[in-house]
């Protein structure tokens, strides 16, 4: 048989996730020996807490690592529940707690579980694009919404109300803080917003990755409306821990026991070592809140500063660690613009058609996640680029 046969599936004709590329692209010019300014991901800069680091080397001294239950070890599912009543005044039962590989092993269970093959779901357009590339590789229909300035670029009923018209929505996912614009919703609009759901059977999934790290407004978790929101978290932001690809989510009742099964599959269950670390995070919340005061500083100088170089039309950077800017002055291709901009200023930041690929050849996304050196260091290559 010729190997035009054997062909990839459709399923996986997804479109890349930019960020990644223009990572990939960046790393190749600093092997090439140039300096660049990294705002194209969201990574802190930080390392994981000294509380985690120390955590996993005595487990290291132990010599063993395994496999742990398929919801994730017992100690760090009750520290969870112990930090929902802390942090939100929640009270979460640890049996609908469950560990997970990051918060994109939280998406691929969550869709699994709640979603048949064909069902919609809505999202935000700008948002992050790999809800709808895992969507689509897993045979579902992200319905993508435009959000704007009307709205304070955050889902609303009447949203919902007109997409409902084009076919029933099974699903709605919201992320407050949002990536790629920082946007947080009100408190009012996140209860509306979960209520309608919840009248009509919607599964209502809240991506809460950017929780803790809030600047200007009230971060509420979606449990503290509903009992049957699907939570999705990780301890790559906030706790400064990507690379150990540890995440968790809350669950509704009635799907505790379909994820696990999903899971116990898929991942059998997440890392062991990265659990024990976790653990050891939730408690180090001196430490994570002075680099939280960092991202502070070098929003407040970015906002200061990107008026004066021309980027003057800026979505509110309510939370997380992002300013998605309008750069439609400048240029009508933002992938193009993205790409001389690394070239010739030594900075990476992420085309705004990553997140949205209506309106997004007019948008940039950079992220402050960087240290406070770094991002003056950009101001200055940003200036001399864009006179």
């Amino acid at each position: 048989m010729t190997s035009d046969a054997f062909q990839p599936s459709r399923r996986s004709n997804v479109a890349p996730f930019i960020a990644m590329d223009v990572l990939s692209e960046a790393a190749r010019l600093e092997a090439e020996g140039r300096r660049i300014v990294h705002m194209e991901v969201g990574q802190p800069s930080a390392p994981a807490p000294k509380a985690a680091l120390k955590a996993a080397g005595e487990a290291l001294k132990h010599g063993r690592l395994g496999y742990t239950e398929a919801l994730g070890v017992k100690p760090l599912r009750s520290a969870l529940s112990r930090h929902y009543k802390r942090a939100y005044g929640v009270d979460v039962p640890v049996e609908r707690i469950m560990a997970t590989t990051g918060s994109s092993a939280g998406f691929n269970l969550a869709f699994l579980a709640a979603f048949d093959p064909g069902d919609r779901v809505v999202l935000t357009a700008p948002g992050y694009p790999a809800y709808r590339n895992i969507l689509k590789a897993l045979g579902l229909m992200p319905v993508e919404v435009e959000v704007g300035a009307e709205s304070r670029w955050s889902l609303t009923p009447e949203h919902l109300e007109d997409a409902q018209r084009q076919g029933p929505i099974k699903g709605v996912l919201v992320a407050s803080p949002a990536n790629p614009t920082g946007t947080m919703m009100t408190a009012e609009a996140l209860e509306n917003l979960i209520r309608y759901c919840e009248d009509r059977g919607i599964w209502f999934i809240s991506d809460e990755i950017y929780h803790g790290l809030d600047y200007a407004g009230e971060q509420k978790t979606a449990l503290e409306t509903s009992r049957n929101a699907i939570i999705i978290n990780s301890f790559s932001k906030y706790y400064c821990m990507t690379g150990w690809r540890i995440g968790w989510m809350v669950l509704p009742p009635q799907l505790v026991r379909p994820i696990e099964r999903i899971a116990q599959s898929l991942y059998i269950s997440p890392p062991e070592l990265s659990q024990i670390a976790a653990t050891a995070a939730l408690d180090a919340v001196q430490e994570l809140e002075a680099v939280k005061a960092g991202y502070a500083a070098n929003r407040k100088l970015l906002l200061d500063g990107m008026p004066g170089i021309g980027l003057d039309r800026l979505l509110p950077v309510d939370g997380a660690f992002y300013i998605y800017a309008d750069i439609s002055r400048f240029s009508s291709d933002s992938l193009e613009f993205a790409r001389q901009m690394l070239h010739d200023a030594g900075v990476a930041a992420t085309p705004g058609v990553d997140f949205d690929p209506v309106h997004g050849h007019e948008f940039l996304r950079f992220s402050f996640a960087g240290s406070h050196e770094d991002m003056k260091e950009a101001l200055d290559r940003l200036s001399g680029f864009l006179k």
